[in-house]
C-alpha cells in the first residue's frame, strides 16, 4: 500500500507519495504535523518534531521531491532552484533524506508566502 500524504496551506493543497525509507515511515507514524513556512529560493522548509539520522542523504534533488533535512529537523518541498543550485541541478542547503514525490505541479508552491501555516496529514484513500 502506498503511503499518501496531504500537504496543505491556505494557497495550495497537494498530495505526495512517500517512499519506503525509514525516515518516511517515521514521519508517517507521527502524522499529522504542522509548521510555519520558511523559504530558501524555491524550496519550502519547516521544522517538524521528528528526529531522524542521515539515511542515504542526497546533495542533489529533483523538481517535485519532498525530503527531510536531518541537520535542521525540517520537512522540505523542492519546487525550483535554491541559492545553492546550478543551472542543471537543484541543491538543498545540506544533504537530505529523500521522502518521496509531489503528485501535482511543483511550481504551485511559489504562491505560498513565508510564515504561512502548513500541515501534513495522511491522505484519505
Amino acid at each position: 500500500m502506498s503511503k499518501k500524504i496531504l500537504i496543505s496551506t491556505e494557497q495550495v493543497e497537494m498530495e505526495a507519495t512517500l517512499n519506503n525509507s525509514k525516515t518516511a515511515s517515521l514521519i508517517w507514524d507521527n502524522l499529522p504535523l504542522s509548521g510555519i513556512v520558511n523559504t530558501w529560493g524555491d524550496e519550502i522548509y519547516f521544522s517538524i518534531p521528528v528526529e531522524a539520522s542521515s539515511e542515504d542523504a542526497m546533495d542533489v534533488v529533483e523538481l517535485g521531491d519532498i525530503a527531510y533535512w536531518p541537520e535542521g529537523k525540517c520537512f522540505c518541498i523542492f519546487f525550483g532552484q535554491t541559492p545553492a543550485s546550478t543551472a542543471m541541478e537543484i541543491k538543498p542547503a545540506g544533504p537530505v533524506n529523500l521522502l518521496g514525490r509531489l503528485e501535482g505541479e511543483p511550481e504551485l508552491w511559489k504562491k505560498v508566502p513565508v510564515r504561512s501555516p502548513i500541515t501534513l496529514k495522511k491522505a484519505v484513500e
